[in-house]
């Protein structure tokens, strides 16, 4: 039997710790509101999402594949950190910390180069400074509307989220695509005549 490089080794040790995505739960809802989802199925769909909306975003020159590769890793840092509800303030607390340290541990198991690239890219989706990454949080900040409209807000009746709330934390997806900050805000308002966001 040969010996396995010790880059594929590194390679395949962190496709191990990837695959541990599948067990950290959201708190959304799949679409037919049976379960919820886990942050894999998140960033899959995620990413599928980013290569079907990019005619949406605010700037069309953006690079569209390297707004998918962040939609694909910006998550694997809840490996270690878990996932944190947006509207749990006390869960907020630390974060930043939490994800910081998860990011350095995770990503410096692939080999070098490997490693300094998924870090930029989550690096890059973080700072949300790049079209590109203004782009990948709009996505991400619409797909939870999406959802919980679908699914009648089963999980915000359930943390009994506010209008204002799930407003302040779609306004990123004005800047990296207008027209879907748009669809966003009619979602919300419909979602809060209909009693599935509480008023404030």
């Amino acid at each position: 039997m040969t010996t396995t490089p010790e880059r594929l080794v590194r390679q395949l040790a962190f496709l191990r710790e990837a695959d541990r995505l599948k067990h950290i739960q959201r708190r959304n809802y799949t679409l037919d509101g049976s379960r919820l989802e886990n942050s894999a199925e998140h960033s899959w769909h995620l990413g599928l999402m980013v290569l079907l909306l990019g005619e949406y975003a605010a700037n069309p020159g953006l690079n569209l594949a390297r707004a998918i590769q962040m939609a694909l890793v910006h998550d694997l840092v809840e490996i270690d950190a878990g996932d944190t509800y947006a509207y749990d303030p006390n869960a907020m607390a630390g974060k930043v910390a939490r994800e910081q340290a998860a990011a350095e541990r995770l990503f410096n198991l692939l080999p070098l180069e490997q490693a300094a690239f998924l870090r930029s890219l989550w690096d890059e989706f973080e700072a949300g400074e790049t079209p590109e990454a203004q782009f990948a949080n709009a996505i991400d900040r619409l797909q939870p509307v999406i959802a919980n409209h679908i699914t009648q807000g089963k999980s915000w009746t359930s943390h009994h989220v506010r209008a204002s709330q799930v407003e302040a934390r779609c306004q990123p997806i004005t800047t990296g695509a207008p027209t879907l900050g748009a669809y966003a805000r009619n979602l919300i308002e419909d979602a809060l005549q209909r009693g599935f966001l509480m008023p404030d």
